[in-house]
């Protein structure tokens, strides 16, 4: 097989455009805002967590934009952590990229989309009854497979060069762009009964949900420190919502005039999706009353939206629109995540398969590599878990490589930069500032939140000292 020496740039503004948004828009938003409800029980806090996890993101992303115009090419944050700090750092955020943040998500994603097509063939629901077999204490259902399956095809479908990738990419973002829009508009425009004003009535009164063993629900007021630590809670749910919005940086090699259009890309697919989400709460807010918010049959609140506004054709349209939202955000995640493992395999930090390019200009081995792991969450049923711990190491990395363009501003000086942070320094000592925040209040509220994804990370300086030396060996 002939290999390619380099990539081929052939992504333009619409396209990494697509990468940002589809690559955010997974699940999270037809689902999270239960827990946040369940949280901080009222409309003003709700919409709150989402204003802030929207800020947070839209700073941090414009912030990227300067990173990605210094360093145009495949990496992405992998490249600025090595630039800012050092190999360490960069390998650190690598391995636990490579360990559980993409591949866990790729992983969650898709059994996401295996779940709703359960309503389709109620085989895939994940109940007893429908276990294939058990291996040990972990039970195997056909959703899980399926998940394997969607991302194994994903997988060879990129194998065959990004302009396949891009195709599907860029079909499932506008789709599922499109059908949340419709159904936003629906929502309240369309519906019998609006619980408009009774929600927002609840203003900024914060108030937990306390759970009765009948499904009953009765709300505690809380504030103060309280309140601070039940925010940082909600935050888990939107950040997961938000995240991978940064999964463009990794393929800045296939991107046409990079020093403009990613940080363009950055900014425009960001404030769609903050825009979307804050308008999906909002309609939320509108077709259900508080309760019902806070706990809808199995968290499926676009599910329990979707039936009031549309009667039971809602479920099976929400079904759909989560399918091709998942499959999309999938694509995304796999095309990009695999340029990571090429860079850390060109600095030899990864195994030297992966710093290779098929025919097609891809990284193949890479992208295998990382579907075998993928499918391993998958099939571990602890995808769940590995995504909760590691929210905490995700803001982390994103705080440090915030905090590096502070450094290279200083460091190199003299270095090209045709696009600078929006509102620098303010914006992103903010970001650092909210960030860091963040992280402290999930370590005093939320140890399981942090400790085990800390783990996983520190997991990687022995690897990258063995990593080292064989690469000098």
């Amino acid at each position: 097989m002939s290999q390619q020496n380099e990539f081929k740039p052939s992504l333009g503004l619409l396209d990494a455009t697509m990468v940002v948004a589809g690559s955010m828009i997974g699940s999270g938003i037809f689902i999270v805002g239960a827990d946040i409800t369940r949280n901080v029980g009222s409309a003003g806090w709700m919409i709150a967590v989402w204003l802030i996890t929207g800020i947070m993101t839209i700073i941090a992303a414009t912030s990227y934009g300067e990173l990605s115009a210094m360093y145009p090419k495949a990496g992405g944050q992998y490249v600025y952590l090595k630039e800012a700090y050092n190999p360490l750092v960069g390998f650190l955020y690598g391995w636990s990229f490579f360990a559980v943040i993409q591949t866990g998500t790729i992983a969650a994603v898709g059994v996401a989309f295996a779940k709703f097509a359960g309503y389709f063939f109620p085989a895939l629901n994940m109940q007893e009854q429908n276990i294939l077999f058990t291996l040990g204490t972990v039970k195997i259902y056909p959703a899980q497979l399926v998940s394997i399956a969607v991302v194994f095809l994903l997988t060879q479908i990129n194998t065959r060069g990004v302009k396949e990738g891009k195709i599907i990419q860029t079909t499932f973002t506008v789709s599922k762009l499109l059908a949340l829009f419709g159904l936003i508009l629906c929502g309240f425009l369309f519906v019998d009964q609006s619980y408009w004003t009774e929600n927002w009535a609840t203003g900024m009164n914060s108030q937990k949900a306390l759970i009765a063993e009948d499904g009953s629900i009765t709300w505690e007021a809380i504030g103060g420190i309280t309140l601070l630590g039940a925010i940082a809670a909600s935050m888990v749910g939107s950040i997961f919502s938000s995240d991978s919005w940064n999964n463009v940086t990794f393929i800045a090699g296939e991107i046409k005039n990079p020093k403009r259009n990613i940080g363009l890309s950055l900014f425009l697919g960001t404030l769609i999706v903050t825009i979307i989400y804050i308008a999906a709460n909002l309609m939320y807010l509108n077709v259900l009353p508080m309760a019902q918010i806070a706990k809808p049959e199995e968290d499926r609140l676009a599910v329990a939206a979707a039936s009031v506004i549309f009667g039971s054709a809602g479920r099976a349209m929400i079904a759909v629109l989560i399918m091709v939202s998942t499959f999309g955000c999938i694509n995304g995640l796999v095309m990009a995540g695999a340029r990571v493992y090429y860079t850390m395999a060109q600095d030899g930090l990864f195994f030297k398969q992966a710093a290779t390019l098929n025919k097609n200009a891809v990284p193949q081995w890479a992208l295998w590599s990382q579907a075998v792991v993928a499918a391993l969450l998958c099939l571990s049923g602890r995808y769940g878990e590995l995504l909760d711990m590691v929210s905490f190491v995700v803001v982390i990395f994103y705080v440090l490589t915030i905090i590096g363009i502070f450094i290279l501003r200083k460091k190199k000086p003299e270095m090209e930069r045709p696009y600078k942070a929006f509102g620098y320094p303010v914006l992103p000592l903010i970001y650092v500032l909210m960030g860091t925040s963040f992280c402290i209040l999930l370590v005093m509220f939320k140890p399981e939140y942090t400790w085990p994804g800390l783990i996983i990370t520190l997991l990687g300086v022995p690897l990258y000292f063995f990593a080292a030396r064989s690469a000098k060996a």
